[in-house]
């Protein structure tokens, strides 16, 4: 049997975390693995994890200047076959620690990078990279933007397995009508965007595009948190363009692929390139179309006017345009979820990604 901590250092629940939680909800049912989480001590990190009934230990985890940790963390990897798998540089560091500590030659040591990352070339970044067995990219624009640019990188230790989401187990049930809930007529779109609120997403872009549209047409939700200062200018901006009526703030929400269930149609204007995009492919898994920004690895899996409409980011008269086209043709919208609910079945579902990452966490040993 083989043993996966995962080390998840964030206080919010991000792609990052869910990454984690979706590959810990399936080892956690595969008798080749045992399957822990490490994490910081954070009710929403916590309560997510928890849900799974699997062994969770609360780590400082505060960076490297945090000798406790790692000492702590090699406690649990003395014995059998480890594999500690990170998901940032800081618990490249702290995982790499522990090792030395544990003094177990049976640890392995991988790294999921889930941003368009350059490495760090300074001495002791170049070290913690050549200490790791395994640096995972989630694209192939994602292995471009690094490997290319590390001289003397072994490039044997890096791997493409592009990331997916599994179907949330809960479906629909209990999920409030949001038609009801905004009180929506029957003509008007339910336009959604997941994710965080922030401007490297484009949520400000988004609402001076519908700002330009006929607002009895629509209502927009936007699912998420961001931080308090932008997220005010967002509501500041939705005041002064009269948009009140048409746009809602619902939070952070555990229960999202129900809500996506409910839309006509996803908007995620990026406003800087994705690594991947998991938001993209729940729209994907749901059949539902979306529009994206065409400037990160969504062209790996997206192409316009097949299964989605792909955008140049920043501009919220492109957007606005795009939106329109969507709200006025139904069939369009129906053509092009299908087709990408298709595609996901076919080349992005959960199963082909976690067979990928299990044969990597055995071929290490």
């Amino acid at each position: 049997m083989i043993n996966v901590f995962h080390i998840v250092s964030n206080k919010i629940w991000s792609g990052p975390e869910q990454y984690a939680h979706d590959l810990a909800s399936r080892l956690k049912d595969d008798n080749n693995f045992y399957v822990e989480v490490v994490c910081k001590p954070s009710d929403i990190v916590y309560q997510k994890f928890r849900q799974l009934e699997i062994p969770i230990s609360m780590l400082p985890l505060k960076g490297m200047a945090d000798f406790d940790s790692p000492v702590r963390f090699a406690r649990l990897i003395k014995k059998g076959k480890n594999i500690i798998h990170v998901h940032s540089f800081q618990d490249a560091v702290n995982a790499i620690l522990a090792k030395h500590i544990a003094e177990n030659p049976d640890t392995k040591i991988v790294l999921t990078l889930h941003g368009l990352t350059r490495p760090r070339l300074n001495y002791i970044s170049r070290k913690v990279y050549r200490e790791l067995d395994r640096l995972v990219f989630v694209s192939q624009r994602a292995y471009n933007e690094f490997v290319p640019r590390f001289k003397g990188f072994d490039k044997s230790k890096a791997v493409i397995i592009r990331d997916s989401v599994l179907p949330e187990p809960h479906g629909q049930a209990g999920t409030p009508s949001l038609r009801q809930k905004l009180e929506m007529s029957p003509e008007q779109a339910l336009i959604m965007f997941h994710g965080r609120l922030s401007q490297e997403k484009g949520v400000d872009t988004l609402l001076k595009a519908v700002s330009q549209l006929d607002h009895s047409t629509f209502k927009l939700v936007l699912i998420g948190e961001g931080f308090p200062k932008y997220v005010s200018q967002l509501k500041a901006f939705i005041v002064a363009n009269q948009l009140v009526r048409n746009v809602s703030f619902l939070g952070y929400n555990p229960n999202v692929q129900a809500c996506i269930a409910q839309c006509d149609l996803g908007v995620l204007p990026s406003a800087v390139p994705e690594a991947l995009g998991l938001s993209n492919l729940e729209y994907m898994m749901q059949g539902k179309a979306h529009i994206a920004s065409n400037n990160g690895a969504q062209e790996e899996y997206l192409e316009d006017g097949r299964n989605a409409v792909l955008i140049n980011p920043g501009n919220p008269h492109v957007l606005a345009a795009a939106i329109k086209r969507l709200i006025d043709d139904p069939a369009l919208r129906n053509q092009l979820g299908e087709q990408a609910k298709i595609d996901f079945n076919s080349r992005l579902n959960y199963d082909a990604f976690y067979e990928q990452m299990t044969t990597l966490y055995a071929s290490l040993f």
